[in-house]
């Protein structure tokens, strides 16, 4: 009798290959605001994220955790290094392609609120995404949009709401049902409950672990 190792038989392939990672921020001064000084924001980080997988950044306060998922995302520009999502460079891709890429990759902000235009409902919120890239009829988008909601918690009525008539706990799985509604393989959370009460973050951290085994999210 003989067994198969299936970890060695279907190895879980590279998604995210971080290397020689630098972010440095201006410090500028006087009249002309001229550089003066460098911030290192980001200084020479390498990491490889295999699909999947959950890879936790830790480290002290303004330390560049932050900082590390923009740039991933190219919400901020890198200073130099490379982004490999399996085998493309995200940091050479052209606007246009970035768009398509931004599919893929997706963040949960730490503060909901102000991720949230106050002055459009949640359901707009929600499908902003799928607007923006064209993503089915309307009706699929308002079809997939209930569906994602309802996976958070919320009901279809919600849809309906404005951010500032839900509570803090309830934003944020807003803004988890906005990164998932692209349908991405990859997510960056953004410290995702820590300005949230201690008996909400178990709740919103049990909602993450769920729809990453549904969806397989790395």
């Amino acid at each position: 009798m003989s067994t198969t190792d299936t970890s060695k038989a279907n190895p879980k392939k590279d998604l995210i290959v971080v290397k020689n990672l630098v972010k440095y921020f201006p410090v500028r001064s006087g009249l002309l605001q001229r550089v003066v000084a460098w911030v290192q924001a980001v200084d020479d980080i390498s990491f490889t994220i295999r699909e999947g997988e959950t890879l936790g950044l830790v480290g002290e306060s303004g330390c560049g955790k932050t900082t590390i998922g923009r740039t991933m995302l190219r919400l901020v520009e890198p200073t130099s290094g490379s982004v490999m999502f399996g085998e493309v460079d995200v940091f050479k891709l052209r606007a246009k392609h970035m768009k398509a890429m931004r599919r893929n990759m997706q963040i949960i902000f730490q503060d909901p609120y102000a991720s949230l235009d106050p002055r459009m409902p949640i359901g707009e919120s929600v499908m902003e995404g799928l607007n923006v890239h064209g993503i089915g009829t309307h009706r699929e988008r308002v079809e997939t949009m209930m569906e994602i909601l309802k996976k958070v918690g919320l009901e279809d009525y919600h849809a309906r709401r404005y951010p500032h008539e839900f509570s803090g706990g309830q934003r944020q799985r807003i803004g988890i049902a906005r990164a998932l509604a692209l349908r991405p393989k990859f997510i960056v959370c953004d410290e995702p409950v820590s300005a949230l009460d201690v008996s909400i973050q178990s709740q919103v951290l049990n909602i993450l672990k769920d729809l990453q085994r549904e969806f397989g999210l790395t």
